[in-house]
């Protein structure tokens, strides 16, 4: 069903005990200020969706900011599905990403620390998926290294790998420019993120 050891990994139970770590108040409001900081370096941004999107507290929050969006969301864990099928606003998907196929585009395509789980042998699919997917805007929230890392993640090995996401979706696609970008430090005084670095593209 699934084409590498990762995909695997996050459908079953690993994926399913993840859920339960992040769905708090205070990560839904730290995922609120974050976006506030994407979503007011773009324009006209109403259809949106996210690659990997777990129980969907990213897109509560960009609901949050923008209620008239229309949100799709792609996720592997079955688990997770059944958290967003509960949301009436969001349209899921129970699929990876790596297998996921459609004509729609969105203003928006984004992903938020999935690429760092991702087999990097394919990574390529995943670009491409997230450019063709998108009309405007890709926004990448990734664990950033300038070169390609693989490191233990919570005693697993080959599940957490860092490099330089954004500059390598970019040499792939030379109409793509980069917005903005920053950084989101673990022990920030009021809304702290797991010291990810954003990076919001534009289609020129």
């Amino acid at each position: 069903m699934y084409k590498t050891e990762q995909e695997d990994f996050w459908a079953g139970d690993f994926g399913s005990k993840y859920i339960e770590r992040n769905d708090t108040p205070e990560y839904l409001a730290s995922s609120i200020a974050f976006f506030t900081k994407i979503l007011n370096k773009t324009r006209n941004v109403s259809n949106i969706i996210e690659f990997g999107a777990n129980i969907g507290l990213n897109l509560k929050a960009i609901k949050a900011l923008k209620p008239e969006s229309q949100l799709t969301a792609v996720e592997i864990n079955e688990q997770a599905c059944k958290h967003l099928e509960k949301i009436d606003y969001i349209n899921t998907v129970n699929d990876s990403i790596l297998n996921y196929e459609s004509t729609d585009r969105f203003d928006m395509s984004f992903v938020k620390g999935v690429l760092i789980h991702i087999n990097p042998d394919i990574l390529d699919i995943v670009y491409s998926l997230l450019y063709t997917s998108s009309k405007k805007y890709i926004m990448i929230a990734e664990y950033y290294n300038p070169t390609p890392v693989s490191i233990s993640y919570r005693g697993y090995e080959k599940k957490l790998f860092k490099r330089d996401f954004a500059g390598e979706i970019m040499d792939l696609y030379s109409d793509l420019r980069l917005i903005d970008y920053g950084f989101i430090y673990y022990r920030d005084n009021n809304f702290s993120q797991d010291d990810i670095t954003w990076f919001l593209l534009e289609k020129i």
